[in-house]
């Protein structure tokens, strides 16, 4: 690869795809319209495998018109939200499509929050519909969403869209049907199936969804992600991994989390090819759907991987098709891509980005293999993607040369516009456009980048981000906890795990086991901390505030 300097004022000069170096065109300027086109070339195409369920592209349009033209007749007006609350179902697709055909911003919602997060959420985007199943529904946001703006609540059920019932995944799964004051959504697609909804035509610049993020700083907060910047980083994913109509799209990220929309369902709509679904992942009946559905693509946390490869029926050929597997949101030990390729004969790639990025801003182009940091044995996450200009610079702003340890800089058509009614959050992390990631890294003489710390405490569990503030809060509410602070520990599986450090209230007592059970079944599966150690006092600066570098210290 030529070495290129990215302290100039022109984009990575590209190589892929091949006779198209430097910037990338996008055909389309929106979700919507890039969507329409594919119906018209595809329509015939499976648009979504669910087990034994298909759903064709031209089917997926009927489905989506139905529920745009549902909401419209229900009062929803252009520019409104709808949270979508699922897991890795075809329902979050249709409610997607749904929502932008009938003008609205889709809000993405992780499965795994509980009430507190999902209130926050809810509150925050002044979300007037909220789209979940019914396991969902009953569990959590029932006693939320009288608190909100939601007036219009879609019921559903993973075992919809397919008849197989997967042993491994669904076989426990019983029908709730639409509790009180909700709708079912299936029924509500029949009643509105054939009517089409006026047209929209989205400016590429509107807000397509607000992902929810901590950043860099403070509580969760929603990226705007625009129909723009989802276009582009669509392109990116099929220029950088060189993919085509025939390939099969394996959707193991979460499609809430930006990956699983961006590098699942976005590029399946651009190349017109399946996507492949399985309501959540586990390793064993993924491991058989490859075998079945002959995927070719995918893009997932390093710990899928991980996962895959102690899965009890794995062997050398269960993944053969994946031609083209790339990894990203987690750091990914040299070793375990030697063992994957040991075991299935498939390269893992590396990819970085964030949500305010729209998933990707660097990639290891499909032909290369990434350079290896020589002091933390780090893999390169890659090179700047099309038009993206990226840079280090030190805390004072100043462009740092190759090999020096600064803070990512990022520019590019992939980049958000702002966080959602938040203009002091994003002037301080977009300045004029501008992203200041928050991760520390550095880029060598030949171009390739590498990712060596994050400028706050942040948590990365397996490409899941934890702010350790919102643990503390709820580790706050148990009675026996006088202090708490929250660090992130290196886990040789998530690549990084929740630790908290407690002290107790005098002439109480609580164990380990209990202050992890209390935050488990106050927060997402991801957040609760893993271990807890005991202290008399937290360490703290003269002003009070509580040291956490300290504390990360005592782990290492």
């Amino acid at each position: 690869m030529t070495p290129v300097s990215v302290y100039d004022e022109k984009p990575w000069l590209a190589r892929y795809p091949e006779g198209q170096p430097g910037s990338i065109t996008c055909e389309h300027p929106d979700m919507v319209a890039l969507f329409r086109a594919t119906v018209a070339r595809h329509g015939d195409r499976d648009a979504l495998r669910y087990f034994d369920g298909r759903i064709t592209y031209r089917e997926l349009d009927v489905l989506s018109d139905a529920l745009a033209a549902g909401l419209l007749a229900d009062g929803f007006t252009a520019g409104e939200r709808v949270a979508i609350f699922v897991q890795n179902d075809p329902q979050y697709v249709i409610a997607l499509l749904g929502t932008w055909k009938a003008g609205g911003i889709a809000v993405n919602v992780n499965p795994m929050n509980r009430e507190r997060e999902l209130r926050l959420i809810l509150t925050d985007s002044g979300a007037s519909v909220l789209v979940t199943l019914e396991g969902l529904y009953r569990d959590v946001a029932a006693a939320v969403v009288g608190d909100t703006a939601v007036r219009t609540v879609l019921t559903t059920s993973e075992l919809d869209h397919q008849t197989r019932r997967d042993l491994r995944i669904l076989a426990d799964v019983e029908r709730i049907g639409a509790a009180a004051g909700t709708v079912d959504l299936g029924a509500l697609l029949e009643r509105f199936r054939g009517q089409r909804p006026p047209t929209v035509s989205p400016a590429p610049d509107d807000t397509a969804v607000l992902t929810y993020t901590s950043g860099t700083t403070g509580p969760p907060k929603g990226a705007m992600n625009t129909h723009a910047n989802l276009v582009f980083s669509a392109h990116t994913y099929r220029g950088f991994c060189g993919l085509g109509p025939d390939d099969v799209v394996l959707g193991v990220a979460p499609l809430f989390h930006i990956t699983g929309l961006v590098a699942g369902v976005a590029v399946a709509m651009l190349l017109g090819a399946p996507l492949v679904l399985f309501h959540r992942f586990e390793p064993a009946a993924v491991v058989d759907l490859v075998r079945a559905e002959r995927p070719t693509f995918t893009v997932g946390s390093i710990t899928v991987f991980i996962a895959l490869m102690n899965a009890p029926n794995a062997d050398p050929d269960a993944l053969r098709s994946l031609t083209r597997i790339w990894s990203g949101g987690a750091p990914i030990p040299p070793s375990t891509v030697t063992a994957f390729q040991e075991l299935y004969g498939q390269t893992i790639h590396n990819v970085y980005g964030l949500t305010e990025t729209t998933s990707p801003s660097h990639c290891t182009p499909r032909d290369a293999d990434p350079p290896v940091d020589e002091t933390s044995g780090a893999l390169s996450v890659g090179v700047p993607v099309y038009d993206t200009i990226v840079r280090i610079v030190d805390e004072n702003g100043r462009e740092l040369p190759p090999g020096e340890v600064g803070e990512i800089v990022t520019t590019g058509p992939q980049v958000v516009k702002g966080y959602w009614n938040k203009p002091e959050e994003t002037a301080a992390a977009l300045p004029d456009g501008t992203l200041h990631t928050g991760d520390v890294g550095y880029m060598d003489a030949d171009g390739w980048f590498y990712v060596v710390d994050r400028k706050k405490d942040q948590i990365n569990a397996g490409g899941y981000k934890v702010w350790p503030r919102e643990v503390e809060d709820v580790l706050y509410e148990h009675p026996a906890v006088r202090e708490a602070a929250v660090v992130g520990v290196p886990d040789p599986y998530r690549g990084e795990t929740v630790k908290a450090f407690v002290s107790l209230r005098p002439g109480t007592s609580a164990t380990e086991e209990e202050l992890i059970a209390f935050a488990k079944d106050r927060m997402a599966a991801y957040k609760y901390p893993r271990q807890v150690e005991f202290l008399d006092d937290i360490p703290k600066t003269a002003s009070g505030k509580l040291l956490r570098r300290e504390l990360k210290v005592r782990t290492q």
